[in-house]
């Protein structure tokens, strides 16, 4: 286990907010704090989630894009701390960060699948929040350690596929992690279901779409949802729902358009819109399959009066107040 080479516990000022609110109306009012090095159980009495920070640049950098994605996870949670609580149906932890100091990636991904094997086998729900996309392959090592029998949806909402090749002696980066996914699923002959939500064209040179068709990888176009066939991305997800004995879904945050998204690492003119997707990740969420999020490539120094943040962190806020809860008959 290498997890605590690269492990920082909590910090407990980033859980601030109003004084004059009422006791347990907000999330900083409500988080609890777990430093992992101390111990790594967590009481389990309601559904829990435990947020989890990647704090890492190295794979956009490797990528060539714009970093500053490392501290998404600390513009995320004082985003999160005000905003409301309206139901307490569920627990949530902050655990803490994984981190790359020093450019070794893949000992960070592989520090972070160990975290999320560590709070999957205990019957949490994790959410990883980024960093870059390249978070998703150390997510997925975590997932694999825990329910390594299990048929695995994978969801993603973003406007790239991340299937770009490898880099030289097989290096990733964050436009690689689905790829190395789909590559570890055929060298361990098990089934690849993986699932795009927003994808552009102009966002992913033709070979990626060979590449993702290789793979037999579904998905949903930017344009599908913008023409407004909102019915046809729900029947997508249900198939995914019904069809897997569980699901991974990663958000990332350049799937949004621009005048929502400013602070990601590459902003989308023709991106999606949050209504869009706030009630996709509300399905998801009501199904109980579930079983780990990530939200990637969060950007405070790009960002614009918190816009970005606040928009991530209405997401979770979506994700823990609509788990498990059976959708609406309207």
């Amino acid at each position: 286990m290498i997890w605590n080479t690269r492990y920082i516990p909590p910090d407990p000022t980033l859980w601030r907010g109003r004084a004059d609110s009422p006791p347990a109306s907000c999330f900083f009012q409500i988080i609890k704090l777990i430093n992992l090095l101390e111990s790594e159980t967590i009481n389990v009495t309601h559904p829990t989630f435990a947020l989890i920070g990647f704090r890492c640049d190295e794979g956009i950098r490797r990528n060539l894009g714009r970093v500053g994605a490392a501290e998404g996870p600390v513009a995320l949670r004082q985003a999160l701390a005000k905003l409301p609580i309206q139901k307490f149906n569920f627990n949530c932890y902050d655990v803490g960060n994984i981190v790359c100091p020093d450019g070794d990636l893949e000992t960070a991904q592989q520090a972070l699948g160990e975290v999320i094997t560590i709070l999957l086998e205990q019957g949490i729900k994790p959410i990883v929040m980024g960093g870059g996309h390249e978070l998703a392959f150390g997510h997925y090592q975590g997932i694999v350690g825990a329910r390594p029998m299990s048929n695995l949806g994978i969801i993603n909402f973003g406007s790239h596929f991340d299937m770009r090749p490898l880099l030289p002696h097989d290096k990733g980066s964050s436009g690689t992690p689905f790829l190395q996914i789909a590559q570890a699923h055929v060298a361990s002959k098990n089934r690849f279901d993986y699932n795009c939500v927003g994808i552009q064209h102009s966002g992913n040179i033709r070979q990626l779409f060979e590449t993702a068709k290789k793979f037999d990888t579904k998905i949903i176009l930017a344009d599908e949802l913008h023409e407004g066939l909102q019915q046809k991305c729900i029947d997508f997800l249900d198939r995914v729902i019904d069809q897997n004995e569980i699901v991974y879904v990663s958000i990332c945050l350049d799937v949004f358009s621009a005048s929502y998204a400013p602070g990601v690492s590459a902003i989308q003119p023709l991106g999606l819109l949050p209504w869009h997707v706030i009630p996709l990740v509300r399905q998801l969420a009501a199904s109980g399959k579930v079983i780990s999020y990530d939200i990637s490539e969060l950007s405070p120094r790009y960002d614009f009066d918190q816009c970005t943040a606040k928009l991530a962190a209405n997401l979770l806020y979506e994700i823990m107040h609509h788990h498990n809860e059976q959708p609406r008959p309207w």
